[in-house]
């Protein structure tokens, strides 16, 4: 039986598909980089106007709750029953005062739940616009509350 031999074929490297995934990877990467630019951070410059005003502060008082269950207006210490008044007396003072109830981060020693309804409760039914300030919430499968949570979300105004 005749048996054919055939050369072996010859060892080449195509540079075409080579140089194709090289400009992909290039793409890539030019793009990451337009990507990565964000607007929040980009350099503004602020222009001055002749009718312009500057922005005055605005007083502030904060009702704190804190991690015993005592509360604070300012750095007061007060009774429930006794915060609706003082915050009536710092209004009479300047009424564009901007009141803000704040529970003090951390695992307390009691729950505080029912104290931060009670003060939102007296609060409202004075008649006293309150905002309740906290930091975000890290997001959870629904249903579920992270570990972590404030029990104060973000600052919501309430209505008198």
């Amino acid at each position: 039986m005749l048996t054919l031999r055939r050369p072996d074929p010859e060892t080449r490297i195509e540079l075409m598909p080579l140089i194709d995934v090289i400009f992909l990877i290039l793409t890539f990467f030019i793009y990451a980089m337009v990507l990565m630019v964000q607007v929040d951070v980009m350099p503004v410059p602020m222009e001055s106007y002749i009718s312009g005003e500057s922005a005055e502060p605005v007083p502030a008082t904060s009702i704190t709750i804190d991690l015993d269950g005592s509360i604070y207006v300012g750095q007061v210490p007060s009774t429930l029953e006794a915060v609706p008044e003082t915050i009536d007396s710092v209004l009479a003072e300047n009424p564009d005062t901007a009141i803000y109830l704040v529970m003090a981060a951390g695992e307390g020693e009691i729950d505080r739940g029912p104290i931060l309804t009670s003060l939102w409760d007296h609060l409202r039914e004075s008649g006293i616009e309150i905002m309740l300030v906290g930091s975000p919430a890290e997001q959870a499968p629904q249903g579920q509350v992270p570990s972590n949570a404030d029990p104060v979300g973000p600052m919501i105004p309430s209505a008198p």
